[in-house]
């Protein structure tokens, strides 16, 4: 089975280039785009940026550039629709990956070893449509959200709760969130136009999760000093 890793990134954003900040020694996004360039199970490599600054960098550790259209580089503008644009190119180029490997730029929490792994299990389940990392987080519990009502009272997020919800993170079941730092797609369920599991429908709907402990999305400066702590104790070059 083909595998080819997207690495994503825009340069519009606001904490200003914070794909190509340095942390280290080396900008944000070699981690994530070095982990997958010594990813054995990966085929190919391919970086889809507005900016040339990035795909430049990206060029130098691997990565064939596709420049990303400008109104896909919009904060408003969705992942999904930069990563169909990036298969099309593939297709154009000669022929579409089986597996797509999305490494996200602003995330440097990865291991080329999760990422074997994640394509391994895609690899041995044909039914699952993605493999991606999670992390548990008690604190966020769904349980725990609130809402503001009409008259600016504050009511419950989930309305339909069974008993009594405990203030103790410890007695909620596991809740976990999403990481941000790479997924792995079947490229099938992502041209299927399927719909799957809200809010990241093109996943699909038979997701396999990938425990990690933590995940660190640079959005600002503080997330810096997090990421180089997280890479001072857990990067493995």
């Amino acid at each position: 089975m083909k595998t080819i890793a997207l690495l994503t990134g825009r340069g519009n954003n606001s904490l200003k280039d914070k794909n190509i900040l340095d942390v280290l020694g080396h900008p944000v996004l070699y981690y994530p785009a070095h982990a997958a360039r010594q990813c054995a199970e990966i085929d190919g490599w391919y970086c889809s940026s507005d900016d040339r600054k990035i795909l430049d960098i990206a060029q130098a550790e691997g990565y064939r550039p596709i420049l990303r259209p400008a109104e896909l580089a919009l904060p408003t503008a969705q992942h999904v629709d930069c990563i169909l644009h990036a298969l099309e190119v593939l297709r154009a180029e000669g022929g579409l990956p089986d597996i797509l490997v999305v490494v996200l730029a602003n995330n440097v929490t990865i291991r080329s070893q999760w990422v074997g792994d994640c394509v391994r299990t895609m690899k041995r389940d044909p039914t699952l449509t993605a493999v991606v990392p999670v992390y548990e987080d008690n604190d966020h519990h769904p349980l725990r959200a609130k809402r503001m009502d009409e008259s600016g009272l504050l009511q419950m997020y989930e309305t339909d709760v069974p008993g009594i919800v405990s203030t103790n993170r410890q007695d909620l079941p596991a809740c976990y969130f999403l990481c941000h730092n790479f997924w792995v797609l079947r490229v099938e369920t992502l041209l299927s136009g399927r719909p799957g599991q809200q809010p990241w429908s093109f996943m699909g709907d038979r997701i396999r999760p990938y425990p990690i402990d933590s995940s660190i999305d640079i959005h600002h400066k503080v997330d810096l000093l997090v990421a180089k702590d997280w890479i001072e104790h857990n990067y493995i070059d």
